[in-house]
């Protein structure tokens, strides 16, 4: 009997991916879900209204990449950083806000940079984070319906930014017109965020002094009651069981027929990242599945997903060695990430190989050709042409201008044969010059000597690629004659030596 899917585990996996887009350690949301919950039961909230708070506290971030791009302008380069020094300042008095955040903007470059940052953040900066949020917030929405999830997650979800007093974001909702779940998630986040950063005392401070203004004053004093009990929830040692075990009743189920409707939100949450890359994950799941057929699920649902640890990447374009190095962890990212929950869990190592080449010059493993599977090949040559037609740097290459820079990186790093296929699925046959094999052999007697090599006879050579027995015959005899070999095993040694296989 197949497992049910539980959308709880899709939405716990994305949770990790929003903990790395806004700067902060992994399972921070879980951690903040498992406070709301033990400051909604304080509370009494009803029975109802249980699932809202869990999937608001899960989900608050969904729309993180939906602003990354222009909050890293608003940055002066890092959007991460800047949310990073946000979170524990989220909703408090402007003096505080600012001295927390302003020395964040343009982290890294010269006075110049900083103070232009600075300068622009204050004149400009509320009306950009207001539009910022409206993004953001608009975006978990449009997900949040993806993912089947009730209007109230919805509601709550637009309004995870507001504040008591009338002067959050996006929409300036204020006291009991923010929705309940909403309320609680906002305080509960507080007390994750300033508890781990700060203390209990600072959680306290913060309760109280922003209770009536940014918090709902009833939930703060009740907070500050019951404060022991939210920190022990807030630093549970396993947040990812016990988070999934909490999750309340009835549990919400995805059919399996709408996996892939869910592994697309993984992708085009991932692809929100940078405007340029819009699409980026179906177009390579599409490129991928058609080249490989007989694995065209696997690879199609590997590609909608594989790039959910670029989340970890700041947007902005800017390079340098710390954010070159998170470039190359973002593979690792996603197959950690994948490996938590069983659905996805089998996709996991191929979506952490799709950087890999076969010299071994890729990343996050650096792995080379006899570790990777055709799969991982394939997948390689789709994101690397996906990428050729990203706009980089005010220059848009045509498609026929990528396929011939893909068939340059063949066959040192990529898969002459997955690049054909690649190139073939993207309707682009015989795009690839391709380079001669050794010893003048042919194409069909690369495929030939494949097969022999790999231990099959001729008769089973014949049946494979649908020709004669005396024909598979003849194209042994020619190998041989061409390699200067008399036998299977020496024909594999100059196989492998040459990449043949």
């Amino acid at each position: 009997m197949t497992r049910p899917l539980r959308l709880a585990e899709f939405i716990a996996a994305i949770s990790l991916a929003t903990d790395l887009g806004m700067g902060q350690p992994l399972e921070q949301c879980l951690r903040t879900c498992l406070t709301a919950l033990e400051l909604a039961e304080a509370a009494g909230v009803e029975r109802d209204t249980l699932p809202e708070v869990y999937y608001t506290a899960l989900l608050r971030f969904l729309g993180c990449t939906a602003d990354a791009h222009e909050t890293a302008d608003l940055a002066g380069g890092d959007d991460i950083a800047l949310r990073a020094a946000i979170a524990p300042v989220l909703g408090a008095p402007p003096r505080e806000f600012l001295g927390a955040v302003l020395p964040s903007l343009a982290a890294g470059r010269g006075a110049p940079a900083r103070v232009a940052a600075a300068a622009g953040f204050l004149a400009h900066g509320a009306a950009r984070l207001r539009e910022g949020v409206r993004a953001h917030c608009e975006a978990a929405e449009m997900l949040a319906v993806r993912l089947g999830l009730p209007d109230g997650t919805r509601a709550a979800l637009g309004a995870a930014f507001e504040m008591w007093d009338g002067h959050g974001f996006p929409n300036g909702l204020s006291g009991e017109a923010i929705p309940p779940a909403a309320r609680i998630v906002i305080l509960a986040r507080h007390v994750e965020v300033i508890a781990r950063l700060q203390g209990p005392d600072a959680v306290r401070t913060a309760l109280r002094g922003r209770a009536g203004h940014s918090l709902d004053p009833a939930l703060a004093a009740l907070a500050v009651r019951n404060l022991d009990g939210l920190l022990d929830a807030a630093r549970a040692e396993m947040p990812w069981d016990e988070a999934l075990r909490r999750e309340p009743s009835p549990r919400a189920e995805v059919p399996a027929e709408r996996l892939e409707e869910v592994l697309a939100v993984f992708g085009d949450f991932s692809d929100l990242k940078e405007p340029a890359r819009a699409g980026f994950s179906r177009d390579v799941a599409a490129l991928a599945a058609f080249a490989v057929p007989d694995s065209a699920e696997t690879v199609r649902q590997t590609a909608l997903v594989q790039d959910i640890g670029r989340v970890a990447v700041p947007s902005g374009g800017r390079t340098s060695p710390a954010n070159d190095e998170r470039l190359r962890l973002h593979p690792y990212y996603s197959e950690r990430i994948l490996a938590r929950t069983p659905a996805t869990a089998p996709l996991a190592r191929l979506a952490g190989m799709h950087h890999e080449r076969l010299d071994g010059s890729g990343y996050y493993r650096g792995a080379s050709a006899s570790e990777l599977p055709w799969a991982a090949r394939v997948l390689a040559a789709a994101d690397a042409f996906r990428e050729l037609l990203v706009p980089a740097a005010g220059h848009t290459r045509t498609v026929a201008q990528a396929a011939d820079a893909l068939a340059r990186e063949a066959p040192g790093k990529l898969d002459p044969d997955a690049v054909d296929a690649v190139l073939a699925a993207a309707g682009l046959h015989g795009r690839r010059a391709r380079t001669a094999a050794p010893a003048g052999l042919t194409d069909r007697e690369v495929e030939v000597l494949r097969h022999l090599c790999h231990g099959a006879t001729k008769k089973e050579i014949a049946s494979a690629l649908i020709i004669s027995p005396s024909t598979a015959d003849h194209h042994v005899r020619h190998i041989y004659a061409k390699v200067g070999v008399s036998s299977r095993a020496a024909a594999t040694l100059f196989a492998v030596e040459h990449d043949l296989l």
